[in-house]
């Protein structure tokens, strides 16, 4: 019993923080501000106390090769944090969750202190990898009217670099629209445009994305005409998007079976045989037949 309610007190530590997390994750302005443009502030201080706070976790990330695998995953995830704040972070956990554990019943309990530090280790990692789901979700289903937009500019006789700059003035931000002022913003620093976009679908790991970019390299190696293969890729992305819906719909009745097994079905066939199985056990069920 002790074991369930410490679970039930990590679920719902882990509900809050996630909430709390979430919290703000609107999207305000078009542009990624760079380091340079951000002001000291409360916030700013408080990562850098989290960036400082464990001396030892730079050689730990160093050691075992964590920090670009992290850097990665944080990049994808478009969280504004560091390798270092991040990793920090989850040795916080571990620590709270497990003194938490410790005492949580009362007296010391070795065992649920290490269950609080595996989740204090692992709760970030979820909470990361949510995020990148989420964007990749948002970039996927965004994509094929980001396309359309781009190939309408390029008719009208812009490049490439000028329609991507004028999408990212004219269209409401999204995550599709900060990763292409991204892009934008590395060209403007000096990297080739091919190498930027290449950089970027690598970055997000999305099958829509890097067919993006693959037809925007082939155009430029080949010489062929821009508009036509954002035409097609257009038309390809939003198959990709209808068939991806296909799926989601199809696995509707499978994810609903469980919940309708052990969650509605007990209730229903409470409500139905219980009296009749309270009636049995009082023995009033067979009454009317003896007569």
């Amino acid at each position: 019993m002790q074991f369930i309610i410490y679970l039930m007190v990590l679920g719902g530590i882990a509900l809050v923080i996630s909430a709390f997390l979430s919290r703000g994750g609107g999207y305000k302005d078009s542009r990624i501000k760079l380091p340079r443009e951000g002001q000291q502030s409360k916030k700013v201080r408080l990562r850098s106390l989290l960036g400082s706070i464990f001396p030892f976790s730079q050689a730990i990330l160093q050691k075992f090769k964590l920090d670009t695998k992290i850097g990665d995953r944080l990049a994808a995830a478009h969280v504004n944090i560091t390798t270092l704040e991040f990793f920090n972070t989850k040795l916080a956990f571990m620590i709270a969750l497990g003194i938490l554990g410790f005492f949580v019943v009362g007296k010391p309990e070795p065992l649920y202190a290490l269950l609080g530090v595996a989740f204090g280790y692992i709760a970030p990692d979820f909470w990361l990898k949510k995020k990148i789901n989420q964007r990749r979700f948002a970039i996927a289903r965004i994509l094929p009217e980001t396309v359309d937009l781009l190939g309408l500019c390029v008719e009208a006789g812009l490049d490439f670099t000028t329609s991507v700059k004028w999408v990212i003035e004219k269209i409401p931000s999204n995550p599709m629209i900060e990763e292409l002022a991204f892009v934008l913003e590395e060209i403007r620093w000096g990297k080739p445009r091919v190498q930027a976009l290449k950089d970027m679908a690598k970055r997000l790991n999305i099958i829509e994305v890097s067919s993006f970019v693959q037809t925007l390299v082939q155009a430029e190696r080949m010489g062929t005409p821009v508009t036509e293969a954002f035409a097609i890729l257009s038309e390809d992305t939003r198959m990709q998007r209808f068939h991806k819906g296909e799926r989601f719909a199809l696995q509707a009745p499978i994810k609903i079976l469980l919940p309708l097994i052990f969650c509605i079905m007990p209730v229903i066939g409470i409500i139905i045989g219980g009296p009749i199985f309270l009636q049995f056990m009082s023995g009033g069920l067979f009454k009317g037949f003896g007569k």
